[in-house]
């Protein structure tokens, strides 16, 4: 009677061991496999022109630069490679950029780094539907005060050659507008 008591223990024990494995092995394919966040973003796959209008003082006139950008998806479809390259404040410009969408935490995922600087932005966001926008929000160091500060930056895609991002300083709960940058599909 012992014996046969442990044997079913044993095989239960197996038995819910091999499930629970089952299932975080479920959940870390969830996880790992691109869904359609992914594929949204890479619907924005190819070759672009932009124009950029930047304003360092929000009552003044904006800057305005253009430039090419290349976006990709990487490692089988998971993130997306931005790369930038223009001119801002008469300098060339290069930038990198990894997008994503993260299956466990339901938010996209983006991170950016250029050479005019050397800190790496990363924020996070939901797509709204009423704007049709991704809205990221997110913490840099604003390199004259050596300060945090809040950004926020949109995406929308207004069809499948134009898109916008926009970005804006949120300073006392106020979203102060300090980037622009309207893409067309080469």
């Amino acid at each position: 009677m012992k014996k046969t008591l442990l044997f079913v223990l044993l095989i239960a024990f197996y038995a819910i061991n091999s499930f629970a494995q089952d299932d975080e092995m479920k959940k870390w394919m969830d996880y790992a496999t691109p869904g359609k966040e992914h594929q949204s973003l890479a619907k924005m796959n190819g070759e672009w022109s932009f124009t950029s209008k930047m304003w360092m003082d929000p009552n003044a006139e904006p800057q305005i630069s253009t430039g090419t950008a290349k976006f990709e998806m990487l490692l089988g479809g998971r993130y997306q490679q931005l790369t930038v390259t223009g001119k801002m404040m008469g300098m060339d410009f290069i930038g990198i950029g990894i997008n994503g969408f993260d299956n466990a935490k339901k938010v996209y995922v983006s991170s950016w780094i250029d050479n005019v600087g050397t800190g790496l932005m990363f924020m996070e966001g939901k797509f709204d539907e009423a704007s049709k926008k991704i809205i990221f929000k997110g913490v840099m160091v604003d390199p004259m005060t050596g300060k945090d500060t809040e950004y926020k930056e949109t995406i929308k895609a207004i069809d499948d050659n134009n898109m916008e991002m926009e970005m804006f300083t949120v300073t006392d709960g106020k979203d102060i507008k300090n980037m622009e940058i309207k893409y067309t599909r080469k």
